[in-house]
């Protein structure tokens, strides 16, 4: 049992194998709002019935700081009795017949600093339900299972809250006296009590009509506060491209007269795809070119996209429970990397938008695949399930997604989708029902001939390692291919079964550098390009004929599927994948081994790493021949030569020494500086002038290309001491026509360390003193600067005394305190243990403000067992610390306790 803050319930884990289904059904929900900031009365009206399949029981309902002032059934009063935070109702009417059950509630959400159910921010009200949000509005049955129809109605005063939102369709509206006014939303669709959303406020919208392809008109609304109107118009371009893209691609229509997206700036999460009225973090809706970079304008696409097609994926089919989140996370991030990726015209961009994803997953990912929170996509328990709103869950549960339409093709799986839909429309279900129409629907297909074996994606924690080696026979041209796989002890599992993993590969002429012909042994006769080869047991080969030279493998083509691939590839074999691969990801990937290979080197040296660099001449020829390269894309030229990060690094060491990576890489970064110094000259004159802002991908790639080059020559500049290109940056900062060049010039000061860096930061900090979300860049660059001595963490608690810093909003905590722990390595880790004291003020600080923000913040230290001595000990005095805090929420207290676990 966990200690706990007073007033909580025990913490105990929930399990899967624990669900049975509800005693009771709600049917319809008929919510009335009083909204008045420091006393909102709630008048609850519900008609249940009992669950014919359950044993008869009392009705308990969640609640949390909630005023208790009236309980009705079918009109009369009853007697009630409280058990911890659950109102517990037994003297019910017996038989299944409906009844009807009414409670008045009262809350405060002006004080309701955790940003989840009803709160206040900005003088406006917002929810956020998911996911266990509803039972802080009023007692409910809140479990994703129980899905009903809601008819709600709101009343303010019309002069401080002129729009009143809710989900659904809007139905009546009117004054009342007093000077308030009313508004009535009824959702014809029924959901889950997490998908609730109210919204009032001042706020303005940006509106479009369209047409669907069945003729129905429907109006898209994105509201924000005045003064942001001209921010919007990419969220609506982004909207409507999604309703497009979920009509063309999976034949899903918008099934609400009107689609509303509302941005607020105090938000927990990106956002949240309540029916028919997302409520969105202003970072995900707020765009001009003077404010928003490149990477915020493809970000707001994603984001939008994701929300609307939770439409269907999430809220028109639900999860049974949450150990099924990923039955609508995990597919509807595969929707929306899908939709990312179909946008883009040029096969290029879409494996740019690859790599990215792929990129995520292997920081983020595989570190909490080998952690302590380590977990299955679908996870067997949990105590706090704010806490498994994870990577594994998002980003590897689209993995699975993805290997199901890579093992029953793009056409296969979308029929898969279509079956999925008729099944279950208007239902909650699991991750099997979903995997069962997929692969129903695609009879013989390899998924649904290894349907079983595959659902192990969903069970199973941990990344699998996939080890492969070739034998060439130059007498027979032949070529072998043998491939093992295993997957190391995760708590609680300390054995794992075989998986089904989806091999896309190819072969690469090791002397002529051609792709070469795939003739599979014992196979279909035609020759292919590109072999799917599916491993299902521990050990497996795959011979090819016809083979003239020695090849080179090019394995695991497009990352087919979440694995580590172990080939002891030579640094020759290598460069002929960086030269010749057809495939993007893997040519990339060749280039990432090269510098990963020479890190790894330079760490284990004795020598002092510092100026070493410790790339060779081989290395930097290939990256120069990438960026001179007349027909790469920009944005892919900008992905090869970015080194590998630190997190990354220090994922493929036993032992880490965060100070020691760090020398290493900043090493590595000075040397490829100054070696292609002309190289990033001409990049740079050839990239930078592109003419009228757009945020099309070819745009964005040679801003993002540019953008590095000045990073390169102004470490370079500051290495030579010379003050040419310095003052062509801050020039180039002071002239910027669009927010991208401007913080790609600030960000190439700060991050080499110039002294210019202090007067461009104080003029950026002037231009934009009004706008919050840059201020949030401004912030972040700063607590996520290069340490070159020590100086970051000071300047980090500096920050924290800054006017425009404020802990309570989660944007801003994010910038500097998330910036500084989670994504700066070489500053956080310090010899003398400062960071990670700073680290433990700043979650238990934030413990008692808003523990889903603090619960994030303390995974910073997830890999702690990792680290070398001293940062080692130190780091688990500063965990210990944490979790001596008696009054410690349930969100943190899992993590950290997790983490001290043995």
């Amino acid at each position: 049992m966990l200690l706990l803050r007073e007033g909580q319930g025990p913490a105990t884990a929930i399990h899967r194998a624990d669900y049975v289904a509800p005693a009771y059904w709600i049917d319809t929900v008929d919510l009335s709002f009083d909204l008045d900031p420091t006393k909102t009365r709630v008048l609850n009206k519900m008609t249940l019935r009992r669950n014919p399949d359950v044993a008869a029981q009392a009705l308990r309902l969640d609640g949390e700081e909630l005023n208790l002032a009236r309980v009705l059934v079918n009109g009369q009063g009853t007697s009630f009795k409280m058990d911890g935070n659950q109102l517990v109702l037994e003297n019910l009417p017996e038989g299944t017949e409906p009844f009807s059950l009414e409670i008045f509630t009262t809350t405060c959400p002006a004080k309701n600093t955790k940003l989840m159910g009803l709160y206040v921010s900005n003088d406006s009200f917002f929810t956020q339900c998911e996911a266990e949000g509803f039972r802080r509005i009023t007692y409910f049955l809140d479990r994703p299972d129980v899905m009903a129809m809601y008819t709600v109605t709101l009343r303010a005063d019309k002069a401080k809250y002129p729009v009143l939102l809710s989900n659904g369709n809007l139905v009546e509206h009117g004054d009342l006296d007093e000077g308030r006014h009313f508004a009535k939303w009824v959702d014809p669709h029924k959901k889950p009590a997490y998908l609730f959303a109210l919204v009032a406020g001042q706020l303005v919208a940006r509106e479009q009509r369209i047409t669907a392809r069945n003729g129905k008109e429907h109006l898209l609304q994105v509201y924000v506060r005045p003064g942001d109107l001209d921010k919007t118009e990419h969220a609506m371009n982004s909207l409507m491209a999604s309703v497009a893209w979920d009509e063309a691609r999976f034949g899903l229509p918008l099934d609400l007269e009107r689609f509303m997206i509302v941005a607020t700036s105090d938000f927990n999460m990106g956002a949240m795809e309540n029916k028919g009225l997302n409520i969105f973090n202003t970072k995900y809706v707020l765009a001009n070119q003077a404010t928003a970079t490149d990477v915020d304008y493809a970000n707001i696409e994603s984001v939008v996209g994701h929300e609307y097609f939770h439409n269907w994926t999430g809220n028109r089919i639900t999860c049974r429970d949450w150990f099924q989140l990923s039955l609508k996370e995990g597919l509807t991030v595969f929707r929306d990397q899908e939709f990312s990726q179909d946008l883009c015209a040029d096969p290029s961009a879409r494996a740019v938008k690859r790599i990215e994803d792929v990129r995520v997953l292997r920081t983020a990912q595989f570190p909490e695949d080998a952690g302590p929170m380590a977990h299955p996509v679908r996870p067997d328990s949990y105590i706090e399930i704010s806490n498994f709103y994870t990577v594994t869950i998002y980003e590897k549960g689209a993995e699975v997604v993805r290997m199901m339409q890579t093992l029953t093709s793009r056409a296969g799986f979308a029929k898969g989708m279509t079956l999925y839909f008729e099944r279950f429309d208007g239902q909650a279900v699991t991750c099997d029902d979903f995997a069962q129409a997929i692969a129903d629907a695609n009879p013989g297909s390899a998924l649904a001939n290894l349907l079983p074996q595959f659902k192990r994606w969903y069970s199973q924690a941990g990344t699998p390692r996939v080890g492969a080696r070739g034998t060439y026979d130059a007498e027979a041209q032949t070529y072998t291919l043998h491939f093992t796989q295993s997957c190391a002890p995760t708590s609680g599992q300390p054995s794992k079964q075989p998986y089904v993993i989806p091999i896309l590969l190819g072969l690469v002429g090791g002397t002529s550098g051609q792709t070469l012909a795939l003739h599979a042994q014992d196979g279909p006769g035609e020759a292919y390009s590109n072999y799917l080869f599916v491993v299902s047991e521990e050990s497996a080969s795959i011979t090819f004929t016809h083979i003239q030279e020695e090849p080179v493998p090019s394995i695991l083509r497009g990352f087919s599927a979440p694995v580590v691939l172990d080939f002891e590839y030579t640094d020759a074999q290598l460069l002929t994948l960086l030269a010749n691969d057809p495939d993007p990801f893997n040519r990339w990937e060749a280039g990432q081994r090269l510098a990963l290979r020479s890190a790894i080197k330079q760490i284990a040296a004795h020598a002092d790493p510092a100026g070493a660099g410790g790339l060779n001449d081989a290395y930097i020829a290939a990256m120069r021949s990438v960026l001179r390269h007349p027909t790469l894309d920009a944005a892919f030229k900008e992905l090869v030569l970015t080194l590998p990060s630190e997190t990354y690094i220090a994922e493929q060491l036993d032992v880490v020494d965060p100070q020691r990576i760090h020398t290493v890489r900043e090493a590595m970064r000075l040397q490829l500086a100054t070696a292609l110094q002309v190289d990033w000259e001409w990049a740079y004159e050839a990239h930078h002038d592109n003419g009228a802002y757009s945020p099309d991908p070819l745009s964005s790639g040679r801003r993002a290309l540019a953008g590095m080059a000045l990073t390169y020559l102004c470490l370079a500049a500051v290495q030579s001491g010379d003050a040419v290109w310095p003052g062509k940056v801050l020039q180039r900062f002071k002239d910027a026509s669009n927010m991208t060049d401007r913080f790609n010039a600030l960000s190439a000061l700060v991050g080499s360390g110039h002294a210019l860096a202090v007067p461009a930061l104080a003029r950026f900090h002037a231009m934009f003193k009004d706008e919050a979300l840059v201020l949030d860049k401004w912030f972040a660059l700063q607590a996520g600067a290069p340490d070159r001595g020590g100086q970051i963490l000071p300047a980090v608690r500096q920050l924290l005394t800054h006017a425009d810093f404020s802990i309570r909003n989660p944007n801003r905590a994010r910038s500097v305190i998330f910036s500084y722990c989670s994504a700066n390595p070489g500053g956080f880790h310090r010899p003398d243990a400062a960071g990670y004291v700073f680290w433990a003020d700043r979650v238990m600080e934030l413990d008692s403000i808003n523990p889903q923000v603090a619960a994030r913040l303390a995974r910073a230290l997830d890999r702690w067992k990792k680290l070398a001595d001293p940062y080692r000990n130190a780091a688990r005095e500063a965990l210990a610390r944490v979790a001596a805090k008696a009054d410690l929420s349930n969100d943190v207290r899992e993590v950290v306790d997790r983490a001290l676990a043995d």
